[in-house]
């Protein structure tokens, strides 16, 4: 019998290049948006669905739009709970990104939950996921799918070390706003804020030294930025910010041009 075609998947060729994987993230509940950005030609498109406003069974339509482009499927889920991390890998997700991961026992949960026995708890139905990744799913698993754990808070950075070390952690993720806030900043990038800065070197060296891609939430401006520190997995932009700032600049265009031809004035906002 042939041994199965291992998965590929451009997240993990980006992790093993050495790369940077740029990515899109999906807040809403449309397969449309994971479509558009799977073709565009991102490293991985994730869905939100800690924050944003998809359900599980808008998850699995979104991962099904997202097959059709190139990037590989990536989903934040609700929290580090073994069900919903299993569903979303049974649906075809080759990336989970656990929020609020604060120690090395809760690194170690992630883990399991992302692999099947011997090295985690993960229970056998890849019911989309084998249609999606072949009948060799089961063998290559286990190395395909990325387990991505946030670092976003003091906690969690009190104990980098120990989290970034776990056996079977790909990635570490820094979600900005929530490290920010548990700093005592607002919930923003504070990049010239010693605290943040300094957290954020942390994170990069301490993922460089034990093997582990940094990863962050960013944005179009800051993206380059964030490479240049040392980060490998920098999300640009997401669907619900590139569509409000898309309608903005349309209408803000049209109004500069017909103020500009002698129209009656417009409001600019």
């Amino acid at each position: 019998m042939r041994n199965p075609a291992p998965i590929h998947h451009q997240l993990a060729t980006a992790f093993a290049s050495g790369g940077v994987a740029l990515g899109a993230w999906t807040t809403l509940p449309t397969p449309i948006s994971g479509e558009i950005m799977s073709r565009a030609g991102f490293d991985y498109v994730c869905i939100d669905m800690q924050h944003g406003l998809a359900d599980y069974s808008d998850t699995l339509a979104i991962l099904t739009a997202i097959s059709l482009g190139t990037a590989t499927s990536v989903v934040r889920v609700p929290w580090n709970e073994q069900g919903i991390i299993g569903r979303v890998l049974d649906a075809g997700a080759l990336g989970i990104i656990i929020p609020m991961v604060n120690s090395r026992q809760e690194a170690e949960a992630a883990v399991r939950s992302c692999r099947y026995p011997p090295e985690g708890v993960r229970s056998f139905g890849p019911i989309r996921a084998m249609r999606q990744h072949g009948s060799g799913y089961f063998v290559g698993a286990n190395q395909a799918v990325k387990c991505i754990c946030m670092v976003e808070t003091m906690t969690a950075l009190d104990n980098l070390d120990a989290i970034v070390s776990t056996p079977g952690v790909d990635a570490i993720y820094v979600g900005p706003s929530d490290l920010s806030v548990s700093l005592g900043l607002p919930p923003v990038n504070n990049d010239g804020t010693a605290a943040f800065d300094d957290a954020l070197a942390a994170i990069v060296a301490t993922c460089q030294q034990h093997g582990v891609v940094p990863g962050i939430h960013s944005n179009p401006t800051l993206a380059p930025a964030r490479a240049a520190q040392g980060f490998r997995m920098v999300t640009v932009t997401a669907d619900d910010v590139a569509l409000v700032d898309a309608i903005n600049s349309h209408r803000k265009s049209v109004i500069d041009a017909l103020n500009s031809t002698g129209q009656p004035d417009f409001p600019n906002t």
